[in-house]
């Protein structure tokens, strides 16, 4: 399935095409694939973008490529230099992940910053099936609360 300009479906095949054509990956984000079908809410959703955002900005995971930066004067959009930036948003992810508690940030982590999908990370924890959207759900929600979001 393509997305034209305009934002509509069409199909990858024949057919004059308008606009520009841009493939969307569904399976690129779990938590955007339980968005999308209805399984989380927009607070749930947006508090574990902002758990994800600062996993990235703070630099946890291993990196396999070069780093580079979108500014050469190493100036961020906050005002903070990259390595202030890097601390101030492990504080806010160890914040959150302590907000989410224990039991809770095991599933929050694997799914919202790993990108495992649930059945990946219900086996990994040794949970039985359909087990992991309940407690992911609690989690974000927990995340939710700790972000102050409405």
């Amino acid at each position: 399935m393509r997305i034209d300009g305009e934002g509509r479906r069409s199909p990858m095949s024949g057919g004059a095409r308008t606009g520009r054509t841009v493939m969307v990956n569904r399976a690129e984000s779990p938590l955007a694939w339980l968005r999308a079908r209805g399984l989380i809410d927009v607070r749930q959703f947006e508090a574990g973008e902002r758990l994800r955002a600062d996993y990235e900005r703070a630099s946890i995971a291993p990196s396999v490529t070069m780093r580079w930066t979108p500014r050469v004067d190493g100036g961020e959009a906050d005002g903070l230099d990259p390595t202030t930036a890097q601390i101030a948003a492990k504080r806010r992810f160890d914040a959150a992940m302590a907000a989410a508690g224990p039991g809770l940030k095991d599933v929050a982590w694997r799914v919202i910053c790993a990108g495992e999908t649930l059945p990946v990370s219900e086996k990994a924890l040794g949970w039985p099936a359909r087990a992991g959207r309940l407690v992911l759900t609690l989690a974000l929600d927990r995340l939710a609360d700790h972000y102050g979001l409405r």
